[in-house]
C-alpha cells in the first residue's frame, strides 16, 4: 500500500517550491524574450476551422482589447511557457477570465454559479489560471474605464480570497472540501444578477428564441424547427442531420447508465450549426433540438467540436486521447456540480464535447461590473478558482507555497498590468494586420458537415 504524505509534508513541499520560483518573480513579463508573432500564433491557431467563419473570429476579437483577450488563448499559452513556473499542478480552467464564470442549473434543479467553460482545461501549473483571470480583470476594468486603483484592489481581492480559501481547504476533510458549496452568491451584484437572468433562462424560453413553426405550403406542420439567422444559426440538411444524429449512438454510451434512460426518452426534432462566443469561432458546433413529453418538454444539446488544448504542446499530458473527454473530465474535476448530460462523441476525425446548451445558464455582463461590482466579483471568482484547483490538485501544497504575506499577490498584480499592457499592443498588432476587419463579413451559407467532418 502506497502511504501518502502528510498535509504537513505536502505543505513543506510546497514551501520548498518557492527556492525553484520566488514569490516576487511571478509579476515578471519581458516581451523581449517572446520567440513568437503573436499574429502568426493566431493564424496557425485557425487551421481546421470553417474557412468562411474566420473573418468573424477576427472581427470579433478587434472588438476591444479584452474582446483579442477571450480569442488569444494560444498566445497566452506560448507566453506562459517562457516564464519559469512552480510545478505545482493541477487541473486547471486555461481560460480563466471574467466572462467565463456563469450560473447553470445543478443535476438537482438548482441554480448555481461556477466556472463554466473549460475547452482549454488541462492539468498544469496553478498560477496560469491566476495570471489570466488577474489579467482579464484588469482589461475588463480598462474597458469600463474604472480607475486603476479599483482594478488593482480587485486583483488583490482575487488573490487574497484565493489564498484564504486554498488555506480553509488544506484544513479540511477531505469529502467536505469537495463537497464545499459557496452561500454568498445573492450578496454579490453581478453574481445575483447573473443567476436572476438563469432563472428566466429555461429550455421553454430558449425554444421560442431559438425556434419557429414549420411550415408547408403556407400551413404549419405541427412541429417547430430552428430558426435560421446566417451565419450564426443555421439548419442542416437531411443528410448532414443524419451524420450528427448518427454519432449521439457513441455519446449516449458515455452517459451513466441511469442518464442513458433518460436521453433515450427525448427523439431527436432538428439539427442546426450555431455560432458561438469568441475563441470557439470558426469550430463545427452544432444543435439538436430534442422533445421528451411533448413540446413543453424540450431538450437542446450542443456538440461542439474540441481541438487540442493551447496548452497541450508546452505541457507534459497524461490524459484521454479524446479531446472531448479530456474537457468532460477537467470540467468534473473542478465543478462541484456538472451537467447531467455532459459527454463526448466523435464526428468523421474531429471530436466533440456533447453538454446542454441552455438549461438555466448565464452569464455576467461588463457592464455589470461597474461600481463595487469589480472588486466583489474578482473576490467570488477567488474562492470559486481555489476550489477547483484544491478538487483537483492539493490545497496544502498551494497553501504552502502563497504562505500569509502579500509577495504573491503583488507579483500577480504587477504582471497583470503588465501582461494587460501586452494584450493592448497584441490588439493593435491585429488591427494593423490584414486580418483587421474591413466591413462585416457576408451572410452566406457555411458547410458544416459531411461524413468525413
Amino acid at each position: 500500500m502506497i502511504e501518502l504524505s502528510s498535509s504537513q509534508e505536502r505543505r513543506a513541499i510546497g514551501q520548498s517550491r518557492r527556492k525553484q520560483l520566488r514569490r516576487q518573480d511571478h509579476s515578471q513579463w519581458q516581451p523581449q524574450h517572446r520567440r513568437h508573432n503573436p499574429i502568426a500564433l493566431l493564424e496557425e491557431s485557425m487551421r481546421g476551422r470553417v474557412p468562411s467563419l474566420i473573418a468573424l473570429k477576427y472581427e470579433r476579437m478587434a472588438a476591444s482589447p479584452f474582446g483579442f483577450f477571450r480569442g488569444a488563448v494560444p498566445i497566452m499559452a506560448a507566453d506562459l511557457s517562457l516564464l519559469p513556473h512552480t510545478g505545482i499542478v493541477n487541473q486547471i480552467c486555461g481560460d480563466a477570465h471574467v466572462r467565463n464564470l456563469g450560473a447553470y442549473a445543478a443535476p438537482d434543479g438548482r441554480l448555481v454559479f461556477d466556472i463554466n467553460d473549460f475547452d482549454e482545461t488541462i492539468r498544469g501549473p496553478f498560477e496560469w489560471d491566476l495570471k489570466r483571470l488577474a489579467t482579464s480583470l484588469v482589461l475588463a476594468g480598462r474597458e469600463l474605464s474604472i480607475k486603476r486603483a479599483q482594478c488593482e484592489e480587485a486583483v488583490n481581492g482575487l488573490v487574497a480570497r484565493y489564498r484564504k480559501y486554498v488555506e480553509m481547504f488544506s484544513k479540511m476533510p477531505v469529502l467536505d472540501m469537495a463537497r464545499y458549496q459557496v452561500h454568498r452568491l445573492q450578496r454579490i451584484t453581478p453574481v445575483s444578477t447573473a443567476l436572476l437572468k438563469a432563472e428566466r433562462s429555461t429550455p421553454m424560453h430558449t425554444l421560442e428564441q431559438l425556434t419557429i413553426p414549420e411550415t408547408n405550403r403556407n400551413e404549419e406542420t405541427g412541429r417547430r424547427i430552428f430558426k435560421e439567422e446566417k451565419p450564426l444559426l443555421t439548419r442542416l440538411s437531411s443528410a448532414q442531420a443524419r451524420v450528427v444524429l448518427a454519432s449521439l449512438q457513441e455519446y449516449r454510451k458515455n452517459l451513466l447508465p441511469e442518464r442513458q434512460h433518460f436521453f433515450a426518452q427525448y427523439r431527436p426534432v432538428d439539427v442546426g450549426f450555431k455560432v458561438v462566443g469568441t475563441g470557439s469561432v470558426g469550430l463545427r458546433d452544432y444543435l439538436v433540438y430534442f422533445e421528451g413529453n411533448g413540446r413543453a418538454d424540450p431538450l437542446f444539446l450542443q456538440i461542439k467540436e474540441e481541438p487540442e488544448s493551447g496548452y497541450a504542446k508546452y505541457l507534459e499530458y497524461h490524459g484521454p486521447h479524446h479531446q472531448g473527454e479530456r474537457v468532460a473530465n477537467g470540467q468534473r474535476a473542478m465543478q462541484f456540480l456538472s451537467d447531467p448530460f455532459l459527454g463526448w462523441t466523435t464526428i468523421g476525425h474531429r471530436q466533440y464535447l456533447v453538454r446542454q446548451l441552455n438549461d438555466h445558464k448565464a452569464s455576467i455582463e461588463l457592464e455589470d461590473l461597474r461600481g463595487p461590482g469589480l472588486l466583489e466579483y474578482g473576490e467570488m471568482c477567488g474562492e470559486l478558482l481555489a476550489r477547483g484547483h484544491s478538487r483537483s490538485g492539493d490545497a496544502s501544497m498551494l497553501a504552502g507555497y502563497i504562505g500569509s504575506g502579500r509577495r504573491f499577490a503583488d507579483a500577480i498584480m504587477k504582471f497583470a498590468e503588465a501582461y494587460a499592457d501586452q494584450t493592448e499592443r497584441d490588439w493593435q498588432a491585429l488591427l494593423k494586420s490584414r486580418h483587421a476587419p474591413k466591413s462585416k463579413p457576408a451572410s452566406q451559407p457555411v458547410k458544416q458537415v459531411s461524413k468525413s467532418a
